[in-house]
């Protein structure tokens, strides 16, 4: 066999395989065999069928199988030892061969080149880097979501915001007076801060027990079907009748009252020991919003990163017609229009993938398994650190990022994670880093 790669132009490539007789007679007559084993044939037992009469009946695809086979093992072994730079897969040629009367076989394919560039940073490159304040606000925010995990509910005489009401609501006719046959709901439960109107939510500021108010809940709730529908106890098609008048006699308000910043209350969001007082606690918890917020500021560097090097770079050039055969190729159902609006938008993609790829080899960035794990872990306690949960217990993490691994997309992603989280913390270290400190408003701007 001769395998042989003629260059086109600086980004395309014509490679050629020759097949003798030789190079696939042994395989092809190891399949017949096998499959001599399997054929079942009218009037021969199985696996006694003469050996000629399965070679006339299937030699010729067992050996467009077999060199099929051979084709893709020895192309992709040339193109990995010679170190090919590749982009997407081999084409073949309209390759005119004839497995009944050939012994010798040629077959060419055309081939996608990476172009060649040079990518460097170093501190004479400035980049952006946006430094988010954690503000005193979201601390008080966090430290109040905490103390209502604590919270106790009391039964109060008055209402006040965020009080939840329980009684009697009862459909008005147009008189003010109770709807016959209207609708009632013993032990409806609302509250009064949730509803869209102002004046409706004013009517029932410093509302005590025992009182009958008049609202309209259609009104109220900005005719919000759903919210209706589960207030007033009816199917969502059944509320656009019910726009008058409703009251509403208060049997009970309770209120929430906030439990207090206590020791154990430190151990169990931060862990024991972390925090002895308010101010620590408050420090701590400052602190992991930052580190939060360190990550998203990561991310947008790496982005600044790729727009700074792609315009550095400048436009590189690539086979433009074999990517779109390529990108045509795995994309059949999508068709040529759909090639047509995205290969554009695939370009960019592809020139940030190559010059990550350089980066990572210049900097010898490589992934071990424990970054597999850890990524893992982080991206558990960060989904946990959503819901406010902060000291969740290592078993814990242990158990969900395994589950995570054993997930191939999960994989992929956390590999590219990990990738690009020490590629910045490397690049971060090479550039001039031109801090920006915005809020977590502006901050998030920048993505809309």
């Amino acid at each position: 066999m001769n395998i042989s790669l003629q260059n086109v132009d600086s980004v395309s490539a014509v490679l050629t395989v020759q097949i003798e007789k030789a190079d696939y007679q042994e395989k092809v007559e190891k399949a017949l065999k096998t499959l001599r084993q399997k054929v079942n044939m009218p009037g021969f037992r199985k696996g006694m069928v003469p050996a000629g009469l399965i070679k006339k009946q299937y030699g010729v695809s067992v050996l467009a199988e077999e060199i099929d086979k051979l084709l893709q093992e020895k192309v992709f072994e040339y193109i990995r030892e010679n170190k090919v730079n590749m982009l997407g897969t081999p084409l073949p040629k309209e390759n005119q061969v004839n497995f009944e009367t050939e012994e010798n076989f040629e077959f060419s394919f055309d081939i996608a080149l990476a172009p060649e560039f040079n990518v460097e940073l170093s501190a004479n490159d400035s980049v952006d880097y946006y430094d988010i304040n954690v503000t005193d606000e979201m601390v008080d925010q966090q430290v109040k979501m905490y103390t209502q995990r604590t919270a106790k509910y009391e039964k109060v005489e008055d209402y006040q915001d965020n009080d939840m009401l329980k009684g009697l609501l009862a459909e008005l006719d147009e008189n003010g007076n109770t709807k016959e046959g209207g609708v009632q709901v013993e032990g409806a439960v609302m509250m009064p801060v949730y509803m869209k109107n102002d004046e409706q939510k004013a009517i029932f500021n410093g509302a005590k027990t025992n009182t009958v108010l008049v609202f309209n809940p259609s009104v109220a709730f900005d005719n919000n079907e759903a919210e209706l529908a589960s207030l007033l106890k009816l199917k969502k098609e059944e509320v656009a009748d019910r726009k008058g008048n409703f009251s509403f006699q208060i049997e009970e308000i309770t209120r929430m009252i906030p439990g207090e910043l206590t020791q154990e209350l430190f151990d169990q969001v931060l862990g024991e020991g972390k925090a002895h007082n308010e101010e620590e606690f408050r420090a701590q918890i400052k602190e992991t919003i930052a580190k939060q917020f360190e990550a998203d500021s990561d991310y947008k560097f790496l982005i600044d990163v790729r727009t700074y090097l792609t315009n550095k770079i400048g436009k590189l050039e690539f086979p433009d017609a074999l990517l779109k055969r390529i990108m045509l190729d795995n994309n059949k159902e999508k068709g040529e229009e759909f090639v047509a609006e995205n290969y554009e938008k695939s370009l960019e993609e592809l020139t940030w993938h190559l010059i990550k790829e350089k980066l990572v080899a210049a900097n010898d960035i490589k992934v071990e398994q424990g970054d597999l794990t850890n990524m893992a872990k982080e991206a558990t306690r960060a989904q946990f650190a959503q819901y406010g949960m902060i000291n969740v217990p290592e078993e814990l993490l242990e158990n969900y990022s395994k589950e995570m691994l054993k997930k191939q997309e999960s994989v992929e992603a956390l590999l590219n994670r990990v990738v690009e989280s020490k590629l910045s913390e490397t690049l971060k270290g090479q550039v001039t880093l031109n801090h920006k400190a915005v809020s977590a408003e502006e901050f998030n701007q920048m993505f809309q």
